[in-house]
């Protein structure tokens, strides 16, 4: 998985493909599924390198991307055009600054005047995008050393697997072919800190549930309109409300979940599952039972 390649070869599935394409060996008349990989990492020799040995493997295609960006334009052409990728290999210090650190770039709701694809996103954060808008789509993080605390975080992030960038090629497939079984891998000496750090996630968690959980119904569906972006005037047309009503609520929000600022209490209803608004749903009925 070393080394320098000098093409990437990519093999094309048949047209017309629903899920996984087949092809057969024509000697032995023996059907094989084929899987679509993607790899997504920003050092290019690395992704050529490991894309061309996958692609020697007879029943995978294989395709790279530099950026996260490209990565999900890469998923959107190819369900366009019928040809779904199955599982992405993504560099867990995709977007790395100089210095080797990674900012954490939230996913963006997609509303007016956004399409959700910053410059910028990091691999943990590709990896949310990805469930969230190719749910069939498996993901697997490569990473470069040990880290419990991202490791769990790719797996919150919905992950299948965390492994060593200088793994086997054979140990890697082992992982692509398993995540497909929905199984989850991660190295033996990573499970006892990836297990305390999901502990402790989820004591947040619980935590985080139950201050929502106090919110009225209204407060609540504010507070959903917070997580997807919206500022006091947009929240007041969505929701039939004056932008002074709207104030209220937003004050009661931060109030009842201990916090004092909107990204503050954004980032707390994440914990606790909240999801955006669906910006392209009809909005609330004037009169609605939320009030």
């Amino acid at each position: 998985m070393s080394g320098t390649a000098a093409a990437v070869r990519v093999r094309r599935p048949p047209p017309g493909r629903r899920t996984r394409a087949v092809f057969a060996h024509q000697d032995m008349g023996v059907v094989v599924a084929r899987i679509r990989v993607l790899v997504v990492d920003d050092h290019r020799i690395f992704a050529e390198s490991l894309a061309a040995a996958l692609a020697a493997e007879q029943d995978v295609d294989v395709a790279a991307a530099g950026s996260g960006p490209a990565a999900l334009r890469a998923l959107e052409r190819a369900a366009g055009e019928g040809r779904r990728f199955d599982v992405l290999l993504i560099d867990a210090d995709l977007g790395a600054a100089a210095g080797g650190e990674v900012a954490h770039v939230p996913a963006q709701p997609r509303g007016p005047g956004g399409d959700g694809t910053d410059s910028t996103v990091d691999g943990i954060s590709l990896v949310g995008r990805v469930r969230t808008g190719h749910p069939g789509v498996r993901t697997v993080v490569l990473a470069e050393r040990d880290d419990p605390r991202r490791a769990a975080a790719a797996l919150q992030a919905g992950a299948g697997g965390w492994v060593a960038k200088d793994c086997s090629l054979s140990r890697l497939l082992a992982v692509i072919r398993g995540v497909l079984r929905d199984e989850t891998h991660l190295p033996p000496a990573l499970l006892t800190g990836v297990l305390r750090e999901l502990t402790a996630a989820r004591k947040h968690r619980t935590e985080s549930e139950r201050l929502v959980e106090s919110l009225t119904p209204r407060e609540r569906e504010v507070l959903r309109c917070m997580v997807a972006g919206l500022g006091r005037k947009a929240v007041a047309e969505r929701l039939y409300l004056s932008p002074h009503t709207v104030r209220t609520h937003m004050q009661n929000v931060l109030g009842k979940l201990g916090v004092h600022s909107t990204l503050a209490a954004v980032a707390l209803a994440r914990r606790a599952g909240v999801g955006p608004v669906d910006l392209t749903g009809d909005v609330v009925e004037r009169g609605g039972q939320l009030a």
